[in-house]
């Protein structure tokens, strides 16, 4: 009875807080706009404090979207097939078959010859070592591939937890290094060459956001390191050589790698081979059950697919959808065009800001696909340098490290299970107003004298 007591207090503390929500909203906004912000604090409220079950929450804008007419059935459900869903599923599935075939044993020791087997040393290993790969494959795959590994190099689940976040935030900070890194970074370039501005070059862009990931490399590494102790992990002595099974997934995951390096374009030097990277991964996951690999068994290994978090991505598309379809995101733009009375620098601080934490409950790249332009049309009207502020706009829209639905890499190192969602907030709030702070410090006293107008 106490903890049936316990979770009723919990959903009532969420409805209460989407009730001041709304009211509050219904001052800014219209009531329907105002809804869907009611809406949206009492999901990230119970998904913070686990009033219901996580795929119980992540479902609820299925019901609740039509219900105040914010959105269709059908045009909510829609949004839980998004193919980057598939891509998880694909992820998930290989991620299974290393833990299956204990392979992530034999790599986690392999890290552990190349690295310091400290607590420290091996979160600054790991955030770096997502960060680098992220930069030439896209966050969510990297995340995918190295996140089975860094929960079984410990047994200790809040060694666990640090493990597969310095994952995902090291994923989200290395994502920005190149164009090809994080849908947004190549949505920026699109619009800049629909406008007819002067793109930035591709090895530019490198030399100009690396001191920013790797400023970002440190901080991270260094605040999840906070409290751990000098104690070497230990490590397996006993080395047997690779049987059958692992290599087979051995073989899978290098050829996986190998092609989505081919896949990657690197113009103008190479266009990539084109091909769909949700269908690359959902290939190589479905390759687990066919004969000849035969790693996987679908009624014994379904059940460690976590469905709960793809309801919860689906939960962030169906957001991100009612955003734009309610008009809320072109209201917030036009809040944005009322702050260009600020100093530069204020304007650019409240940008960041508005864009990094918008961005922790609703797609970084539908939201920045909005931004963008609005932000092209502002600093074209008030003589403001157009690519400096863009580009801060677009890297903010990667560094939203506090809530699963604000990129993927959050969302999969929640899927591992050693992360909960209080967690992720408190590093994730303090990585945040780092990050702001960084992009805009850098865009002021560096990029101001490189980008042109």
């Amino acid at each position: 009875m106490k903890e049936h007591a316990e979770e009723l207090k919990k959903i009532l503390t969420a409805l209460i807080i989407g009730l001041v929500v709304f009211a509050f909203s219904l001052s800014l906004f219209t009531m329907t706009q105002s809804f869907l912000l009611g809406i949206i604090a009492v999901l990230v409220t119970l998904w913070t404090n686990e009033g219901l079950p996580l795929a119980v929450v992540s479902l609820l804008p299925i019901i609740l979207f039509p219900a105040f007419g914010i959105l269709e059935t059908k045009a909510t459900a829609i949004n839980y097939s998004n193919p980057i869903i598939y891509l998880f599923l694909g992820g998930f599935l290989l991620a299974i078959a290393v833990e299956k075939t204990h392979l992530h044993s034999w790599i986690a020791n392999k890290m552990l010859t190349l690295f310091p087997n400290t607590p420290r040393g091996m979160i600054f290993s790991l955030v770096i070592t997502s960060g680098l790969l992220s930069s030439i494959l896209s966050n969510t795959t990297t995340t995918l591939l190295l996140i089975s590994i860094a929960i079984f190099i410990t047994d200790e689940i809040k060694l666990k937890m640090r493990f597969a976040l310095a994952i995902a935030y090291g994923a989200s900070v290395g994502g920005i290094i190149t164009p090809i890194g994080t849908p947004p970074n190549l949505i920026l370039l699109g619009i800049m060459n629909d406008k007819g501005m002067e793109l930035i070059p591709f090895f530019q862009w490198t030399w100009m956001v690396a001191p920013l990931a790797f400023m970002m490399f440190f901080v991270v590494g260094w605040i999840l390191s906070i409290g751990v102790s000098s104690v070497p992990i230990v490590q397996n002595k006993e080395k047997k050589p690779l049987d059958t099974k692992q290599k087979k997934v051995l073989f899978l995951l290098v050829s996986l790698v190998f092609l989505l390096l081919l896949n990657a374009p690197m113009k103008p030097y190479w266009n990539g081979l084109g091909l769909n990277e949700s269908g690359i991964l959902l290939g190589f996951g479905l390759l687990l059950f066919a004969p000849g690999f035969h790693l996987l068994d679908w009624m014994e290994d379904k059940g460690k697919i976590p469905y709960r978090i793809m309801f919860l991505f689906g939960a962030g598309f169906s957001i991100a959808s009612a955003f734009s379809v309610t008009g809320l995101a072109d209201v917030l733009a036009t809040y944005l065009v009322s702050l260009t009375s600020l100093p530069p620098l204020l304007l650019l601080l409240s940008i960041a800001a508005l864009i990094t934490f918008t961005t922790e409950i609703t797609s970084n790249t539908a939201l920045i696909s909005i931004m963008l332009p609005v932000i092209y049309a502002v600093a074209q009207q008030t003589g403001m340098n157009t690519t400096l502020f863009m580009m801060v706009a677009t890297l903010c829209a990667s560094y939203a490290f506090m809530l699963p639905i604000a990129t993927p890499p959050n969302a999969i190192a929640m899927s591992s299970g050693a992360v909960d969602v209080k967690s992720m907030i408190r590093y994730g709030f303090v990585l945040n107003l780092f990050g702001i702070f960084f992009i805009v410090m850098i865009a002021e006293f560096f990029w101001k004298n490189i980008l042109v107008f």
